[in-house]
């Protein structure tokens, strides 16, 4: 995914979740959603794939190969795919909601704010989209708007990727300086996933800024002993117990860093003493 602007882009060297079943997106992008069935009357029974109308059906399975594409890698063929099941069905939101994440990867905010616009008009209250669409509008420094696109995602109480959207608030809410504000997302975001790096990651900064080093060390210890730790948040693990002047774990996690990251940035800043990096 297209990485925050500044300090934000720390967190894009860790992986992170899959979102529903279809696709394995990049840090922080909401799920590319494929509907399979069309919405039922309330009284006209259960729905079953008969009922799927033909160009849907093309649609949905463009849109399924798309999904494929765009969680390997492959986003041109991945567009190619969209514009096909588009081309099917242009009313499926699902499809749009995918172009919409494939053009915010390649940078194009103004497609991508088209794409998820048209996916909104088509199903408003989907979760999934106001997400994708609130993180584009963060990468476009426009945070009062994003905010507002999370909340109403976290909205809707049938939402199952509270997590996620409670992450991606917090971490837009800390860009736009809004510190506070983003500690008590990234604090429910954790209560939801307490095993995501980056959610810890960024609540041990936010509490290190604040010099509240104890919080700050119960977070970045956590992530540390986890498969998840990598150069930057050993460097911040170092910064911290420096601070609360434990020097046998500040050297621990400095032969970690040097043995498992001896290239890494934060591996040069620690050995020119540069702790305010």
């Amino acid at each position: 995914m297209v990485g925050m602007v500044g300090r934000g882009r720390r967190w894009r060297r860790w992986p992170l979740m899959v979102c529903g079943a279809t696709a394995l997106m990049a840090v922080l992008q909401g799920c590319a959603t494929t509907a399979s069935a069309p919405a039922a009357d309330a009284n006209a029974g259960l729905v079953t794939p008969s009922d799927e109308p033909e160009t849907r059906r093309r649609a949905r399975i463009r849109l399924e190969l798309a999904s494929n594409y765009f969680e390997n890698g492959q986003t041109a063929v991945a567009l190619d795919e969209v514009k096909q099941a588009l081309a099917a069905d242009a009313t499926y939101p699902d499809a749009f909601n995918l172009r919409g994440l494939i053009y915010l990867r390649l940078g194009d905010f103004a497609q991508a704010d088209e794409s998820f616009r048209r996916a909104l008009a088509l199903r408003g209250g989907d979760s999934n989209i106001l997400h994708n669409y609130g993180w584009l509008l963060c990468q476009q420094r426009k945070f009062a708007e994003a905010d507002q696109q999370f909340a109403r995602a976290l909205g809707n109480p049938a939402y199952t990727a509270r997590s996620k959207t409670l992450m991606a608030r917090g971490l837009c809410q800390s860009e736009a300086g809004q510190f506070a504000e983003a500690e008590q997302s990234l604090l429910k975001a954790y209560e939801l996933d307490a095993s995501n790096p980056i959610v810890g990651y960024h609540l041990a900064s936010l509490f290190f800024r604040r010099n509240e080093l104890s919080k700050s060390q119960f977070y970045i210890r956590r992530l540390n002993n986890s498969q998840f730790a990598n150069s930057e948040s050993l460097w911040l693990g170092i910064k911290v117990e420096r601070a609360l002047g434990d020097t046998v774990a500040m050297r621990q996690l400095a032969d970690q860093l040097r043995k498992r990251f001896p290239d890494s940035r934060e591996l040069g800043a620690y050995e020119r003493g540069a702790f305010n990096e």
